[in-house]
């Protein structure tokens, strides 16, 4: 209903786009023919005039004299932050601009300011969501701010600060549950396949930013036995002596989830809290050939977003490679696009945030996402590559470029393995794992790839995908 106004004040240069920015930012602060879920839309586009409105909307809010957190809580109770991850962190940029604004005694930037609102929102989802497995400690949180101010280290009793006020408080969304029922389509029922049952999907309607939900409708991938040895800890630690031998379960790929259950799979059994606990998130996640372990045969490794690293046996070479297949594609069409960087220049060498929600682009702008991250780590792979220091293996300066390197290398295929399967999918023009499975394996033969892109042939769990494509788009809000 506004179309026509901007349109005619975008004619007439930047003072009219001014006055309609400031305009419609007040509507959206006051709700003046607007909803609570209407505002992200609004402002976080990525066009000039967005960016306008976003700037005149946060004008409204006073932060003067507020911690971060405190900040944050407020702004966040005002709309729901909805939209695609970029959306949402352009957004938040706004905030750290404006929370600078307030408080120019602020020792750090906006871009370190924007790094701490991040990782706040990443605390939250980490603490108080539907997250398996350990909960993050305040040691790793201030370990995984290391050098992001400006190069510089954030000072530890700020970090400790707000790492206890998000453990103590989680970060409340604003909720109007009428609107985000109308918006959101977690909340709506929908059919299963058949048409015969409808289920409802579990949200986390405190905090959509990044985590996914525990879907109940999740489509199931593949069930079967294996084996599981930890081999390494989060950040690639080697895992404790004690903790790496060899335990049997029944595994269930289902939705982004490996669920590891020491009962036999029931689909409408529910799970226990030892399930949770076993529990592997494959977002972002890679699966390949263990071809560096030689004691058990049909063994292949699962490396995960946080780079935990896993042995899987399976019972048979078929298996295996259907296991790193369908690990592979799920994580390929799903994963949402990597939390953008903020901070560019860094004294110390730190992987980028990974996004456990589900991706909301279509197929092919899926693949494009994929595309350009693998020239983006071959470009930076290339570059580092051009200056290395004097290879003295005890030197730190050597320690972060073999350790920049290596994650260079794996993220260069990972997202060759991701682009092989997408394109493998687009081409069968099907939904269905089995024929997918067939047109991949007559194109690659009998051999699993190095990189994990695999496949392969006829499996025990052959689920059609097109439920779960047609949903999991619509599912990174959770």
């Amino acid at each position: 209903h506004l179309s026509i106004e901007i349109t005619d004040t975008l004619a007439n240069g930047c003072r009219a786009d001014c006055e309609a920015a400031r305009r419609l930012a007040k509507r959206l602060f006051h709700l003046e023919g607007f909803k609570r879920c209407d505002v992200a839309r609004h402002l976080g586009k990525n066009n000039d005039f967005s960016q306008l409105v976003a700037s005149e909307y946060l004008s409204f809010f006073d932060l003067s004299g507020l911690s971060l957190d405190r900040a944050l809580r407020m702004f966040l109770k005002a709309f729901p932050l909805m939209g695609e991850t970029q959306e949402r962190e352009r957004v938040l940029v706004h905030f750290s601009k404006r929370f600078c604004h307030c408080n120019p005694q602020m020792a750090s930037s906006e871009d370190g300011a924007h790094t701490l609102t991040c990782a706040l929102m990443l605390l939250n989802t980490d603490l108080h969501g539907h997250n398996i497995g350990k909960k993050m400690s305040c040691t790793q949180f201030i370990g995984n701010l290391d050098g992001l101010n400006n190069g510089k280290d954030f000072p530890k009793e700020l970090l400790k600060v707000l790492y206890n006020s998000i453990k103590n408080e989680k970060l409340e969304w604003a909720m109007e549950e009428e609107e985000l029922r109308k918006s959101l389509s977690e909340l709506v029922e929908e059919q299963c396949e058949g048409g015969t049952k409808r289920v409802a999907r579990v949200t986390d309607g405190h905090n959509p930013f990044i985590a996914i939900p525990i879907l109940l409708n999740a489509v199931t991938y593949k069930h079967g036995v294996l084996s599981r040895k930890s081999h390494a800890d989060m950040d690639g630690k080697r895992t404790p002596r004690g903790r790496r031998g060899w335990k049997k379960f029944y595994a269930v790929l289902k939705g982004m989830i490996l669920y590891l259950q020491k009962d036999e799979y029931k689909p409408d059994a529910d799970l226990s809290e030892a399930d949770l606990k076993n529990a592997v998130r494959i977002h972002h996640a890679l699966a390949t050939r263990a071809t560096d372990y030689s004691k058990r045969p049909n063994v292949l490794k699962l490396k995960t977003s946080d780079w935990r690293v896993f042995l899987l046996q399976a019972p048979s070479e078929e298996e295996m490679m259907s296991w790193i297949f369908r690990i592979n594609l799920v994580a390929a069409l799903f994963s949402a696009p990597a939390f953008p960087a903020a901070i560019g220049s860094m004294k110390k060498f730190c992987r980028p945030l990974l996004p456990s929600s589900g991706t909301r682009l279509k197929q092919e702008e899926q693949l494009l996402s994929h595309e350009s991250k693998l020239q983006q780590m071959s470009q930076e792979l290339e570059e580092h590559r051009k200056s290395p220091p004097s290879p003295d293996p005890k030197s730190r300066a050597w320690e972060e470029y073999r350790i920049k390197e290596h994650y260079l290398t794996y993220e260069k295929g990972r997202y060759e393995s991701y682009m092989g399967l997408l394109q493998a999918k687009l081409r069968a023009e099907t939904d269905d794992l089995e024929k997918i499975e067939a047109s991949v394996m007559l194109a690659t033969g009998a051999e699993v790839p190095r990189a994990g892109g695999a496949l392969l042939r006829k499996t025990q769990s052959s689920p059609s995908i097109k439920q779960s494509l047609a949903t999991a788009t619509h599912s990174c809000l959770a």
